[in-house]
């Protein structure tokens, strides 16, 4: 399995702060890659720096061999808040995204009929005519999943999209984007501040320092899924996570 994205040496600063030093770690062709870190390690903007929203000072971005710039077209967003347009349905919400990707490239029935099939992965066949006020937090966050497929994307950049949802809801989700994942094959960089959430969903978790952040360590989650961080199997992961950010292994740790 080859990687899809690598990020070599990146420094960055913000004025006389320093952000990054020489960050490296790569992301594999259909890889489930989780970001944890402390509070202000600069965990999303890593995201921003891939998806070429942000240049660095110095190292080396590549996504699919070719620069951030020259590859943006491959990466696809799903951010904490869904980001909907209240003024559209979900089908519409969806199918928006296509136009704004492919323009005339596509047909408005093409895109209505891609959008429909990705509601319908999502869960969300019945609910294609619903504004997203009619949507619970979850409801809409699958349709800004199904937006970020719509779009044809190798790679999904994921910030912490379900910590803003009730306890029962994100576990739910995270069954469901690993189900979704599964089917589609797609890359997915996710940044989230639970522990509990990387171990259960990564393939790879990559930990940063604190500022000025650096790649710790990165550590592998070969345990079959589906997985519960809780489970026995699964304590020496979570206590080694534990130490490496310096917080108790039996409670979540105030990490965003």
């Amino acid at each position: 399995m080859g990687d899809i994205i690598s990020l070599q040496d990146i420094e960055l600063s913000f004025g006389q702060e320093v952000i990054y030093d020489r960050i490296s770690f790569s992301v594999r062709e259909g890889e489930f890659l989780c970001v944890l870190g402390p509070s202000g390690c600069g965990k999303s903007t890593l995201l921003r720096i891939v998806g070429d929203l942000l240049p660095v000072d110095s190292g080396i971005v590549t996504v699919d061999g070719r620069s951030a710039t020259d590859a943006w077209q491959e990466i696809a967003y799903v951010f904490q808040s869904p980001r909907l347009l209240p003024w559209r349905n979900a089908l519409e919400n969806v199918a928006l995204a296509r136009q704004l990707r492919f323009g005339r490239q596509t047909s408005k029935a093409r895109n209505l009929e891609v959008s429909r099939a990705l509601l319908e992965l999502v869960g969300l066949e019945n609910d294609a005519h619903k504004m997203p006020h009619m949507l619970s937090g979850g409801e809409r966050q699958r349709v800004s999943i199904a937006r970020a497929l719509a779009v044809e994307p190798r790679i999904i950049l994921m910030d912490e999209p379900f910590s803003a949802l009730d306890v029962n809801t994100r576990r739910r989700m995270r069954t469901e984007i690993v189900d979704i994942w599964k089917k589609t094959g797609k890359s997915i960089v996710f940044v989230t501040h639970e522990i509990d959430e990387a171990i259960e969903l990564a393939d790879r978790i990559v930990i940063l320092s604190s500022k000025p952040a650096s790649t710790r360590e990165i550590v592998d989650v070969t345990a079959p899924r589906p997985r519960h961080a809780t489970s026995p199997g699964m304590q020496a992961v979570r206590q080694h996570l534990s130490g490496l950010l310096g917080v108790a292994p039996d409670a979540e740790p105030p990490l965003h």
